[in-house]
């Protein structure tokens, strides 16, 4: 990859993560704010986010980590890096859970904290994966970037409602929210440096982000829409999930023909 093409690749992450935090932050606010959205109708959101992150891991990212791997001769088990990134999702959400529920002090405040922190751990390994996407295939990148988009919206409203509930004013909840995002941008620059001169580790990275992408859809996303199940509105959830597998594939399929 030649010095133009290499710099247009870092802009292009850097752009990728901003937008991203802009469309989460902005596209929450004005839903809180106008009220379209209630605790008890989110999961249409996510239904469509779970249907775009499975579309995106079988059908691009797999699929690049395995042409990766056998441009650079990499030797080893591709699939081990997407289980490792399953494994690592589990561990810091028992993490999480474990001290939330062993917080002595009283009150919201170690409940912000932790959303935060996990906000930003979470913001970095999505610029690490947006960064790793981008210098596989300008095209990946997109897709990868719709896909992170789609499922941070709704991961926002929610956001944001327990920040309100908790007493943060907007200007302090913004402030939050903007140091998350730092994170997702500085994912993005040190992943394109580490796998600029890190011959195998772009496969490794593709592979890893699927694990950790199909953990968020088969054990946040998917068990979430099975608790707010409603034989009535079976088809509510059911559509805007196949809506976002269609959307992804064609998107994808039309990216790469």
């Amino acid at each position: 990859m030649s010095k133009l093409s290499m710099n247009t690749a870092l802009i292009n992450i850097i752009i990728a993560n901003v937008l991203i935090s802009l469309i989460s932050l902005i596209g929450g606010f004005s839903i809180l704010s106008k009220k379209i959205f209630s605790k008890n109708n989110i999961h249409y959101m996510v239904a469509f986010a779970a249907g775009v992150i499975l579309t995106t891991v079988f059908f691009d990212l797999l699929p690049e980590a395995l042409h990766s791997s056998e441009e650079t001769g990499f030797k080893g088990n591709i699939l081990a890096p997407a289980f490792f990134g399953l494994l690592m999702s589990f561990f810091i959400e028992r993490f999480v859970i474990w001290f939330h529920h062993h917080e002595s002090t009283h009150g919201l405040k170690p409940t912000i904290f932790l959303i935060t922190i996990g906000d930003l751990i979470h913001n970095f390994v999505d610029g690490l994966t947006i960064a790793g996407t981008f210098l596989a295939n300008p095209y990946l990148g997109i897709i990868t970037t719709v896909a992170i988009a789609a499922h941070e919206l709704p991961q926002e409203i929610s956001d944001l409602g327990i920040y309100f509930n908790s007493g943060l004013t907007r200007n302090k909840a913004l402030i939050l929210n903007f140091l998350t995002a730092i994170a997702a941008v500085a994912g993005g620059i040190i992943g394109y440096y580490f796998l600029t001169y890190i011959k195998f580790g772009l496969p490794i990275v593709l592979s890893f982000s699927s694990g950790i992408f199909i953990y968020i859809a088969g054990s946040d996303l998917i068990p979430g829409l099975h608790k707010h199940f409603n034989k009535q509105k079976k088809w509510a959830q059911t559509i805007p999930f196949i809506l976002g597998i269609i959307i992804m594939y064609l998107l994808i399929y039309f990216l790469h023909h």
